[in-house]
């Protein structure tokens, strides 16, 4: 199952589209740790301190919101 990743930051908010749940669930698991990483594209990708993470199944439709 694919969707996206929402990764809460001090000031900042990013969103990770077309990501597996698994990739989702490894990033929820080191909420509050300082170097949060994961494998996207055959590349491990360090997003530093985020907590929490949201996940929104199915691809996020901008144009309407959500």
């Amino acid at each position: 199952m694919k969707g996206t990743a929402i990764l809460f930051q001090e000031e900042t908010i990013k969103f990770i589209e077309d990501v597996e749940l698994s990739v989702y669930e490894e990033l929820k698991n080191q909420c509050g740790c300082n170097h949060c990483t994961c494998k996207l594209d055959n590349k491990v990708v360090d997003f530093g301190s985020v907590s929490p993470v949201f996940w929104h199944e199915n691809e996020v439709d901008w144009d309407y919101g959500y």
